[in-house]
C-alpha cells in the first residue's frame, strides 16, 4: 500500500437532523452519519482498528470541517475532491487537529479524542465505524446536558467495553 499523507479539510456543508448528522461534500455528495450521538464531557478512546472521523461544526451550526485520523484506505486526491482532511499519527504521538480539539495515538491501534466545544466554538462530532457498525459521540461542556452519556462516570469508550468487569 502507498504511503498516505496528512491532508488540510475543507468547509464542508453541514446539517443537523433528528436522526444523524448529513455532510456534504465538496463534490456535492451527501452522507449521513446515522443516530443521536452520545455524549462525551471528557476523553473518547476508540476501540481498536476502528475508523475514526471528527466533525467541528461552525457557531451557525450550517459548515464545519471534517478529518479522518489515520485513515489509510482513501487515496489522497479522493479526500481533496471532497474536502474531507486526513491526519497519520504514530504510536504515542499527539496533535492539536482543531482549536480545543486534540487527538492522541493510543496503544492497540486506538485513537483518543479530548475536545471542548468552547474553545472549538462550535459543535464536536466523532464517528467511529467499521464493517459491522457505527457509533455517534458528542463533546459536551454540560456533564447534565442533554443526552444519554456514552459510559456514565470514567471516560467515555467506543469500544463496547463499558468498564464492568
Amino acid at each position: 500500500m502507498s504511503a498516505r499523507n496528512d491532508v488540510a479539510p475543507s468547509t464542508l456543508g453541514i446539517e443537523l437532523l433528528e436522526y444523524g448528522v448529513q455532510v456534504e461534500y465538496l463534490d456535492g455528495r451527501r452522507t449521513v452519519y446515522r443516530g443521536v450521538p452520545k455524549t462525551v464531557t471528557d476523553a473518547l478512546t476508540t476501540g481498536p482498528g476502528k475508523e475514526t472521523h471528527v466533525l467541528v461544526t461552525d457557531p451557525t451550526e450550517t459548515e464545519g470541517v471534517m478529518l479522518y485520523v489515520n485513515d489509510l484506505k482513501t487515496h489522497d486526491d479522493i479526500l481533496e475532491d471532497t474536502g474531507v482532511g486526513r491526519i497519520i499519527l504514530q504510536p504515542g504521538e499527539e496533535e492539536e487537529v482543531f482549536p480545543g480539539v486534540t487527538v492522541r495515538r493510543a496503544g492497540g491501534q486506538r485513537n483518543e479524542i479530548e475536545a471542548d466545544p468552547e474553545i472549538a466554538r462550535g459543535r464536536v462530532f466523532v464517528f467511529v465505524e467499521d464493517d459491522w457498525g457505527e457509533e455517534s459521540f458528542e463533546f459536551v461542556s454540560d456533564p447534565n446536558a442533554d443526552g444519554e452519556n456514552a459510559d456514565g462516570d470514567e471516560g467515555d469508550r467506543a469500544d463496547g467495553d463499558d468498564g464492568d468487569e
